[in-house]
């Protein structure tokens, strides 16, 4: 309903109404994403061991400068007798990365309430985590697409309804006039040479706990924007590679490099569906990183296996090629378990059901793909590898899907929207 009222103008380039309302053919599209956990493999945890007014922790953090006057706060000790030893993690992908600090926090008020000296470990179980986590906030993508009469996109309205995780926390400052731009981010600075375009955002206040999810907006962003996109080509005819490079922006010489290599890494010659394999594309930035995938993918008792993905990257100077890999294939493989099985429900009361991996689904080893990666030369300076390569991959999915099946899933996850 919200996003049927329209919001605040995130974006705006020319007249998108007027563009729209004189259009030949006209397109809408609707995308639910919804809440989800991190479900990182370790659970949370901390050691903290305390010696004559002197505290040591360890555990793993990614906000370490608030961790630190968090305890000693909690402790009631100065600031410099706290030391951090910030330890490699099973994943976090922003769970750790907490502006109440309330990790340290907890095992802080442990060791308190214990008294003096001694050691002391908090483990989180996985219940705790997924019941009493901090989730990827539900997301709402109202879009409208107008076309002339020869396929062309003469009109785009994105209207993104979600809660914002900016606000009411120290992260705040980040927002300008009241708009968090981690809520739409990818939806607006698009490569396309749109001649009329409007992002709107509705800010939805909920008193569910949200938080950056790995690769925060652009997770929903990248989905919402890349499937409409293929549509409106597809719609107008267009090719799905070369349509996109048709409407490239003259300066987006990165986005076209990347869609470019990734095209023939796989050989794309423009036939989406060859015997019972289909392919589909999605080219995305985030964190200043350019990525363009393409997947192949089968019907296998209705529902979508994905067997390879080609993946072209441009971070930068490539300082450890090998991460490069391993960040996009880690990405790649937790972006598409996401979207094709992963949710969080809340039940009566609020009750969050899913609560561990029995109910809250991981991709499994042998659903797990083939990734060729392709890491393109550059002078640029090196930029974010851990986040970029996990918004392509579901909507280069959908889009494979759609050209299988004739489906367009926009509705996340796939278990809602595709038969099994």
């Amino acid at each position: 309903r919200a996003a049927a009222e329209g919001g605040r103008a995130a974006e705006e380039v020319g007249d998108a109404m007027a563009g729209i309302d004189g259009a030949a053919q006209v397109i809408e599209a609707e995308f639910h994403f919804p809440y989800l956990a991190h479900a990182a493999l370790e659970p949370l945890d901390a050691v903290l061991e305390v010696t004559d007014g002197k505290a040591e922790l360890w555990m793993g953090s990614q906000f370490p400068s608030l961790d630190k006057p968090t305890l000693a706060a909690t402790l009631g000790v100065d600031p410099s007798d706290v030391q951090i030893n910030v330890m490699f993690a099973g994943g976090s992908f922003g769970r750790r990365a907490q502006p109440t600090a309330h990790v340290a926090a907890e095992v802080a008020e442990i060791a308190k309430a214990a008294g003096g000296n001694g050691s002391w470990k908090l483990l989180w179980t996985r219940e705790d985590d997924m019941i009493g986590g901090y989730y990827r906030p539900l997301t709402v993508h109202k879009m409208k697409g107008g076309l002339d009469a020869d396929g062309n996109i003469v009109g785009w309205h994105d209207v993104v309804v979600n809660q914002s995780i900016m606000a009411g926390g120290p992260m705040e400052g980040m927002m300008k006039d009241g708009m968090d731009p981690t809520s739409y981010e990818g939806a607006t600075k698009m490569p396309y040479d749109l001649p009329a375009l409007k992002v709107d955002w509705v800010r939805q206040d909920s008193p569910v706990s949200v938080l950056w999810w790995r690769s925060v907006g652009h997770s929903h962003t990248g989905y919402a924007t890349e499937v409409f996109l293929d549509q409106l080509l597809e719609a107008g005819g267009k090719d799905p590679v070369q349509g996109r490079l048709d409407l490239m922006k003259g300066d987006a010489g990165r986005d076209r490099g990347v869609l470019e290599k990734v095209a023939a890494l796989a050989g794309w010659d423009g036939t989406k569906v060859k015997g019972d394999r289909a392919y589909g594309v999605a080219v995305h930035e985030s964190f200043n990183t350019y990525v363009a995938q393409i997947v192949e993918v089968s019907d296998q008792g209705g529902f979508p296996k994905v067997h390879k993905i080609w993946c072209a990257v441009d971070c930068g100077v490539a300082v450890n090629p090998n991460v490069i890999r391993a960040q996009i294939e880690g990405g790649a493989g937790y972006g598409l378990g996401s979207v094709l099985f992963d949710e969080v429900t809340l039940g009566e009361g609020g009750t969050i059901m899913e609560r561990n991996f029995d109910t809250y689904r991981m991709l499994r080893i042998n659903e797990m793909p083939q990734v060729e990666v392709a890491i393109v030369q550059s002078d640029n300076d090196p930029t974010g590898i851990g986040e970029p390569g996990l918004p392509p991959v579901g909507p280069a999915v959908a889009n494979a899907w759609r050209a299988l099946t004739g489906q367009a899933v926009t509705k996340l996850p796939f278990t809602k929207s595709v038969g099994v």
